[in-house]
Protein backbone atom coordinates (compact mmCIF):
# COMPACT_ATOMS: atom_id res chain seq x y z
CA UNK A 1 0.00 0.00 0.00
CA UNK A 2 1.48 3.13 -1.22
CA UNK A 3 1.89 6.55 1.88
CA UNK A 4 -0.66 8.83 1.08
CA UNK A 5 0.17 11.88 -0.39
CA UNK A 6 -0.96 15.36 1.43
CA UNK A 7 0.81 18.43 0.32
CA UNK A 8 -0.68 21.63 1.87
CA UNK A 9 -0.66 25.57 1.54
CA UNK A 10 -0.97 26.75 5.29
CA UNK A 11 -0.12 30.48 4.59
CA UNK A 12 -3.29 30.07 2.55
CA UNK A 13 -5.96 30.51 4.86
CA UNK A 14 -4.02 33.10 7.01
CA UNK A 15 -3.52 35.03 4.03
CA UNK A 16 -7.00 34.87 2.29
CA UNK A 17 -10.38 34.51 3.24
CA UNK A 18 -11.98 31.31 1.61
CA UNK A 19 -15.21 31.53 -0.19
CA UNK A 20 -15.97 28.56 -1.94
CA UNK A 21 -13.62 25.21 -2.74
CA UNK A 22 -13.61 22.86 -5.98
CA UNK A 23 -11.28 19.57 -6.48
CA UNK A 24 -9.58 19.82 -9.73
CA UNK A 25 -7.52 17.04 -11.93
CA UNK A 26 -4.12 18.48 -13.03
CA UNK A 27 -2.70 17.72 -16.63
CA UNK A 28 0.76 15.81 -15.58
CA UNK A 29 3.60 13.92 -17.51
CA UNK A 30 5.32 10.72 -16.25
CA UNK A 31 8.01 12.25 -14.25
CA UNK A 32 5.80 14.98 -12.73
CA UNK A 33 3.52 12.29 -11.08
CA UNK A 34 6.69 10.15 -9.70
CA UNK A 35 7.94 13.62 -8.17
CA UNK A 36 4.68 14.01 -6.21
CA UNK A 37 4.25 10.74 -5.55
CA UNK A 38 7.92 11.27 -3.35
CA UNK A 39 6.50 14.16 -1.94
CA UNK A 40 8.94 16.59 -3.74
CA UNK A 41 6.03 19.15 -4.77
CA UNK A 42 5.47 22.87 -2.83
CA UNK A 43 2.10 24.94 -3.80
CA UNK A 44 3.16 27.76 -0.90
CA UNK A 45 3.43 30.35 -3.53
CA UNK A 46 1.26 29.08 -6.26
CA UNK A 47 -1.91 30.54 -7.57
CA UNK A 48 -4.07 29.92 -10.53
CA UNK A 49 -4.95 32.36 -13.67
CA UNK A 50 -7.68 31.86 -16.64
CA UNK A 51 -5.55 31.81 -20.42
CA UNK A 52 -7.28 33.10 -23.47
CA UNK A 53 -8.55 29.82 -23.68
CA UNK A 54 -10.75 30.22 -20.68
CA UNK A 55 -8.54 26.99 -19.66
CA UNK A 56 -7.44 27.29 -15.94
CA UNK A 57 -3.65 27.16 -15.21
CA UNK A 58 -1.66 26.72 -11.90
CA UNK A 59 0.96 29.04 -11.89
CA UNK A 60 4.33 29.07 -10.12
CA UNK A 61 3.40 25.32 -8.68
CA UNK A 62 7.16 23.94 -8.44
CA UNK A 63 7.54 20.37 -8.51
CA UNK A 64 11.14 19.15 -8.57
CA UNK A 65 13.00 16.81 -11.28
CA UNK A 66 12.12 13.20 -10.96
CA UNK A 67 15.40 12.32 -9.88
CA UNK A 68 15.75 9.09 -11.81
CA UNK A 69 14.59 10.86 -14.81
CA UNK A 70 16.79 11.23 -18.30
CA UNK A 71 16.29 13.91 -21.02
CA UNK A 72 12.40 13.26 -20.74
CA UNK A 73 12.59 15.02 -16.92
CA UNK A 74 9.97 18.27 -16.57
CA UNK A 75 10.39 22.03 -15.65
CA UNK A 76 9.75 22.40 -12.24
CA UNK A 77 7.80 25.42 -12.31
CA UNK A 78 6.14 25.30 -15.51
CA UNK A 79 2.17 26.05 -15.67
CA UNK A 80 0.03 23.25 -15.28
CA UNK A 81 -3.36 22.61 -16.70
CA UNK A 82 -6.34 22.20 -14.06
CA UNK A 83 -9.29 20.51 -15.54
CA UNK A 84 -12.71 21.29 -13.97
CA UNK A 85 -16.35 20.89 -15.33
CA UNK A 86 -17.41 23.90 -17.69
CA UNK A 87 -19.95 25.02 -15.77
CA UNK A 88 -17.50 25.21 -12.85
CA UNK A 89 -15.07 26.94 -15.17
CA UNK A 90 -17.43 29.70 -16.08
CA UNK A 91 -18.43 30.44 -12.63
CA UNK A 92 -15.11 30.98 -11.53
CA UNK A 93 -14.12 33.32 -14.14
CA UNK A 94 -17.07 35.33 -13.96
CA UNK A 95 -16.21 35.47 -10.28
CA UNK A 96 -12.77 36.43 -11.14
CA UNK A 97 -13.30 39.30 -13.35
CA UNK A 98 -16.15 40.96 -12.14
CA UNK A 99 -15.05 40.98 -8.20
CA UNK A 100 -11.51 40.56 -8.13
CA UNK A 101 -11.14 37.36 -6.14
CA UNK A 102 -8.62 35.20 -6.63
CA UNK A 103 -8.11 31.64 -7.04
CA UNK A 104 -5.35 30.06 -5.18
CA UNK A 105 -4.35 26.21 -4.27
CA UNK A 106 -5.09 24.88 -0.79
CA UNK A 107 -3.88 20.75 -0.74
CA UNK A 108 -2.43 18.91 -3.46
CA UNK A 109 -3.37 14.89 -2.96
CA UNK A 110 -3.68 11.89 -4.53
CA UNK A 111 -7.01 10.28 -4.47
CA UNK A 112 -8.03 6.57 -4.54
CA UNK A 113 -7.67 5.82 -7.95
CA UNK A 114 -3.81 6.84 -8.15
CA UNK A 115 -4.82 10.36 -10.10
CA UNK A 116 -3.35 13.49 -8.68
CA UNK A 117 -5.59 16.40 -7.26
CA UNK A 118 -6.18 19.80 -6.69
CA UNK A 119 -8.02 21.32 -3.94
CA UNK A 120 -8.38 24.92 -5.47
CA UNK A 121 -10.57 27.77 -3.19
CA UNK A 122 -11.92 31.49 -4.84
CA UNK A 123 -10.47 33.39 -1.90
CA UNK A 124 -10.32 37.19 -1.03
CA UNK A 125 -7.30 38.78 0.43
CA UNK A 126 -7.39 39.97 3.89
CA UNK A 127 -6.15 42.45 5.24
CA UNK A 128 -3.41 43.67 7.57
CA UNK A 129 -6.30 44.19 10.76
CA UNK A 130 -8.05 40.79 9.31
CA UNK A 131 -4.40 38.86 9.79
CA UNK A 132 -4.01 40.60 13.29
CA UNK A 133 -7.61 39.85 14.40
CA UNK A 134 -6.48 36.16 13.68
CA UNK A 135 -3.94 36.09 15.04
CA UNK A 136 -5.64 37.12 18.87
CA UNK A 137 -8.11 34.62 18.08
CA UNK A 138 -5.96 31.91 17.90
CA UNK A 139 -3.71 32.85 21.05
CA UNK A 140 -7.48 33.42 23.23
CA UNK A 141 -8.26 29.77 21.73
CA UNK A 142 -4.40 28.37 23.22
CA UNK A 143 -5.68 30.31 26.75
CA UNK A 144 -9.04 29.08 27.33
CA UNK A 145 -7.48 25.18 26.48
CA UNK A 146 -4.52 25.62 29.50
CA UNK A 147 -6.91 26.59 31.44
CA UNK A 148 -9.71 24.17 30.44
CA UNK A 149 -6.67 21.56 30.98
CA UNK A 150 -5.90 22.70 34.09
CA UNK A 151 -9.26 22.22 35.76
Amino acid sequence: MQKTINIQNKKARFQYEILDKYTAGIVLTGTEIKSIRNSKASIAESFCEFNDNNELFVINMTIEEYLYGTYYNHKPKAERKLLLNKKELKKLQKEVQNTGLTIIPLRLFINEKGYAKLDIALAKGKKLYDKRETIKDRENKVRLDRIKKSY
